[in-house]
């Protein structure tokens, strides 16, 4: 009988347990945030006052269903350099909350981001890792 109260209480606790990121490799367009809300593309040749008058930008999958991803562990900065280019970014998908935890961002099959070389500028400026 104890036995079988022990299988049934871990089970219940693995049920709750929320499991809803997987590892996955997204392909879309760095683009503002504002602009994809606006149901607009950002213009292109005017990427820096875009860049300068967003806050946040996104991975736009799919423009026509407004499909996009934010990616939390990345800095704006580096996100504004790749604006309105197409990347993959290589990471934890989370589909619920639309955000991807980034491990890798290529572009043109060239590795722009990751996150060994962010920590290899921390280490390089601070003398440690910074994620």
């Amino acid at each position: 009988m104890r036995k079988a109260c022990k299988i049934i209480i871990v089970g219940i606790l693995f049920l709750l347990v929320p499991v809803f990121s997987m590892a996955g490799s997204i392909t879309g367009s760095i683009q503002g945030f504002n602009c994809v809300t606006l149901g607009k593309v950002c213009p292109i040749g005017k990427e820096d006052p875009v860049a300068a008058s967003e806050n946040v930008f996104v991975l736009l999958v799919d423009a026509s269903k407004g499909d996009y991803y934010f990616i939390s562990n990345v800095d704006r900065a580096v996100l504004a350099r790749h604006l309105n280019t197409q990347v993959t970014v290589d990471g934890d998908v989370n589909s619920k909350w639309k955000a991807i935890n980034a491990t890798d961002i290529t572009k043109a099959g060239k590795k722009v981001w990751s996150i060994a070389m962010q920590n290899e500028i921390n280490k390089d400026i601070y003398g440690g890792p910074g994620m």
